[in-house]
């Protein structure tokens, strides 16, 4: 695989050069460009060369996340930062990682390789950059805030997501006890990629790989919980499991 072409946008100067420093001792990465201005930056993201955009949250005239929004989809987002309350944010905007400052050379390495895996398995066009479809999520992590502290929560460990008012409560596996988090089911189901999870009722998420079983009743068998599909997600999921059977 090709260098993966990279911009780095941060208006500290000192935090720049660091992740600069970073970029050289990888061979994996090629620098294109490098900013204090993020309305500089703008026009050389804009050009969607860059792969990977290496991007400051707070910053002045225009902050990160909204530079974010302004990224090309062939580009991903390493959102470098020093507020760790930006992390859910982050994912909003379909952000690759989330490395928080001081950023320590091991968890940079980590961010790339995170980024190498999505381009290797997302499928290429005819000039080279690539396409991303839906079965090729972007990240494969969320960060939920569980005590005042965020937790970072692989997909492949999520059982089920219960609504409870203004909370969610995440059940993962090998854990007796569920996260806790105030979030809105409807901000659950956006952060959670459509492949591996899907609503089957107003207060239920299921991870589609870890049903056991489904009954003649529409109830889904997953982990200790016997969950029935109400008739508001029904055709969605009869739609899932035809896909399923021959």
């Amino acid at each position: 695989m090709n260098p993966l072409k990279c911009i780095i946008v941060d208006d500290e100067p000192l935090a720049v050069k660091l992740i600069q420093s970073f970029v050289e001792r990888t061979p994996s990465l090629e620098l294109l460009s490098a900013h204090t201005d993020p309305v500089e930056a703008l026009e050389a993201i804009r050009s969607g060369e860059a792969n990977l955009v290496f991007l400051d949250i707070q910053m002045p005239d225009i902050d990160g996340m909204e530079l974010a929004r302004s990224v090309p989809s062939t580009t991903r987002i390493i959102f470098t930062t020093a507020f760790k309350e930006y992390a859910f944010e982050s994912y909003e905007v379909s952000a690759l990682d989330f490395l928080l400052k001081p950023i320590r050379y091991v968890k940079f390495l980590a961010a790339v390789e995170k980024a190498q895996q999505w381009f290797e398995r997302t499928p290429s066009t005819e000039d080279g950059t690539s396409q991303e479809t839906s079965a090729s999520p972007a990240t494969t992590t969320i960060y939920i805030k569980v005590d005042g502290e965020l937790r970072q929560v692989l997909f492949d460990s999520i059982l089920y997501v219960a609504g409870m008012k203004d909370y969610v409560m995440f059940y993962l596996k090998n854990e007796r006890k569920p996260l806790i988090t105030h979030l809105t089911m409807k901000a659950v189901e956006d952060m959670l990629p459509s492949t591996k999870f899907l609503r089957v009722h107003r207060s239920y998420i299921v991870a589609l790989d870890s049903i056991r079983k489904v009954d003649r009743n529409d109830c889904v068998y997953i982990g200790d919980e016997i969950i029935h599909v109400t008739s508001g997600y029904a055709d969605a999921f009869h739609q899932y499991l035809k896909q399923l059977t021959p």
